[in-house]
């Protein structure tokens, strides 16, 4: 879907537009039980399990729990602003029609709504607007931007994720231009249907076309760092002879390999040692 406001720019335009948003503007589909798999882990694991697959870095700048102990994760549905100019805000579908209404209604209890903001200290939003997002019981807000009247936010009872809280009324410096586009939010890019995890140490962005693979390669390092946590709780040292490793290069002879395979962890079945990976 392309934002309805691309129905008053010109042709050429429109065409670019409709034909990348239909072809190459999701990169895949995410099942809602590959969903909930990485909802259930932490945030530091899925960076940690795209970074051994030579990803760019998929943490958002900035985006921290608006309240203690929110936790996010859906599918992506994207929102991206623009700086305010007079004459695209005259030529701005009016009330209902703009593009974040369009993208408020695309939202559900498995969808994250990610805005890209302007600026870290500009307002995305507050009460009247996000009420909707409450009555679509959606599964969360993400932006790099700040949201305000933030009491009533949080007693929406949605997770919310932001880089402050403001005041400042949001169209004085900016104005909604895109639903369901690829959009850099915090430094990341966010494509419509990613995964979008958000924890107390902040929110990653799974790809969609990877989110099987980075699934198994983190869930196997925290399976791993269960094992080592346990065995230094047993016996109290330092955890350098375990510490650090990186996942497909454990060796099955080091001190992890073994200490893995008390617990029937080996190459055989797990991707996490030396010439076993697959990615």
């Amino acid at each position: 879907m392309f934002s309805s406001i691309s129905r008053r720019l010109p042709a050429r335009y429109i065409l670019n537009q409709r034909t990348f948003a239909t072809g190459k503007a999701s990169g895949g589909h995410i099942s809602d039980d590959l969903l909930q798999k990485l909802g259930s882990l932490s945030t530091q694991a899925l960076v940690d399990g795209l970074w051994v697959m030579g990803w760019p870095c998929a943490q958002i700048t900035g985006a921290r729990p608006l309240a203690p102990n929110h936790k996010c994760v859906g599918r992506a549905v994207t929102m991206n602003f623009v700086p305010a100019r007079p004459d695209i805000q005259q030529d701005k579908p009016p009330g209902g029609d703009s593009p974040e209404y369009e993208a408020f209604e695309l939202c559900g209890p498995n969808d994250v709504l990610v805005m890209a903001s302007v600026g870290p200290w500009e307002s995305v939003g507050g009460d009247i607007k996000f009420l909707r997002l409450m009555q679509r019981k959606i599964g969360g807000l993400v932006t790099d931007g700040s949201v305000r009247d933030t009491d009533e936010i949080i007693n929406y009872g949605f997770p919310t994720f932001c880089h402050s809280t403001t005041a400042k009324q949001g169209p004085a410096a900016m104005q909604p231009w895109e639903a369901q586009g690829v959009i850099s939010c915090g430094g990341v890019v966010v494509r419509p249907g990613d995964a979008i995890v958000g924890d107390q140490d902040g929110v990653v962005v799974v790809p969609a076309k990877v989110a099987e693979t980075v699934y198994g390669i983190a869930h196997g390092r925290e399976v791993i760092e269960d094992i080592v946590k346990e065995e230094l709780t047993k016996n109290p040292g330092p955890p350098g002879k375990f510490y650090p490793f990186m996942s497909g290069k454990v060796k099955a002879d080091s001190p992890l390999g073994q200490l893995l395979a008390t617990k029937g962890i080996t190459p055989e079945n797990s991707n996490q040692f030396e010439g076993s990976a697959d990615w």
